[in-house]
């Protein structure tokens, strides 16, 4: 038998765009393409236009604009995502829909959700609903999410406070008062699951659930890495700060951009003894519990009465559904 691994590549990791990182400093090669460029269009909310009938498919396009019908040449708040199949592909931010309606989606976790419609499309957000995109419309929008963010938090300098202006179409921002250059960080956090030492994978995994989230709602443990400080050892701290376990063969599964403002999730798994004893953290964990495979496999298919899992854009949905497919 051997250690599980993720059995699909998580939602947020999918891409199959170039990001061309080159062209951000060749202007005109990006201005001379722009006319027959697309245009991922995403409100303040993060939200995008998907087809409302391609919703469902599981696989669906974002609706991408044609560049010409912006500017004639790259607007000032317009950022390069990257080339994919021949054509070249922005970002650029918009005001959401005027006098749309609504209709409810699934957003995560169970919770339904309100979002806009208008015409014959629904916008939607990566954070609810980036698992219904197919590859191409993930990392497009994921990649855009993150540049919108920045951008969004990052207006001023942090060294001396003046205003900054984009700059390599949107990958920098340089500094009008001390020209300081900033590119987009990206902020490290591990999630780990962690189960017992019955077998190889464990018969049972510690899930915990945050006092602000509904009942019922579970999911494995996360936080940022800190400074100085090792993966494996933010994961060791992390699971006994949260829960007071010590865990051991700490081992990486693989990544996700959560772009949330800035975060990559980089996933795990560890052990740690069967039956240990769950302190939750005052204040940060409201309960942990151990749960069998076969909970967790009965809430995978929503036949759970106390166990509610996260949604499909998480990778920590990938990463127990992953456990619970295979033997201890």
């Amino acid at each position: 038998m051997r250690p599980f691994e993720l059995g699909e590549i998580p939602a947020l990791s999918r891409s199959t765009v170039d990001r061309q990182e080159m062209l951000r400093a060749a202007p005109q090669r990006l201005t001379a393409r722009w006319p027959d460029a697309r245009i991922v269009v995403v409100d303040r909310w993060g939200r995008t236009p998907v087809r409302r009938t391609e919703v469902d498919s599981g696989a669906a396009p974002v609706s991408t604009r044609k560049a010409a019908e912006f500017a004639g040449e790259p607007p000032a708040e317009a950022s390069f995502l990257g080339e994919w199949e021949g054509v070249d592909h922005w970002m650029l931010p918009v005001d959401p829909p005027a006098g749309s309606g609504t209709i409810e989606l699934d957003g995560g976790w169970g919770v339904r959700q309100q979002v806009p419609v208008s015409a014959d499309e629904v916008w939607l957000d990566l954070r609810g609903h980036g698992a219904l995109l197919d590859d191409t419309s993930a990392g497009l929008l994921t990649t855009a999410e993150a540049l919108r963010n920045w951008h969004h938090r990052g207006q001023f300098c942090a060294r001396c406070g003046s205003a900054v202006r984009r700059v390599q179409f949107g990958w920098a921002s340089h500094c009008t008062g001390c020209d300081r250059e900033e590119y987009p960080r990206t902020d490290p956090a591990v999630i780990c699951l962690v189960h017992d030492d019955i077998g190889v994978n464990g018969a049972n995994v510690l899930l915990a659930r945050q006092p602000v989230w509904p009942p019922k709602r579970y999911s494995v443990l996360a936080g940022f890495v800190e400074a100085g400080e090792s993966l494996e050892g933010c994961v060791e701290r992390e699971i006994r700060e949260e829960v007071g376990v010590e865990v051991a063969d700490a081992r990486y599964l693989g990544s996700q951009p959560w772009p949330f403002p800035r975060s990559i999730m980089l996933g795990f798994a560890a052990r740690t003894v069967s039956g240990a004893t769950l302190t939750p953290a005052d204040g940060e964990i409201e309960e942990a519990r151990w749960f069998s495979r076969a909970d967790v496999r009965a809430a995978i298919n929503g036949e759970h009465d106390e166990l509610m899992l996260p949604g499909n854009t998480s990778i920590a949905s990938v990463m127990l559904r992953s456990w619970a497919a295979v033997e201890q």
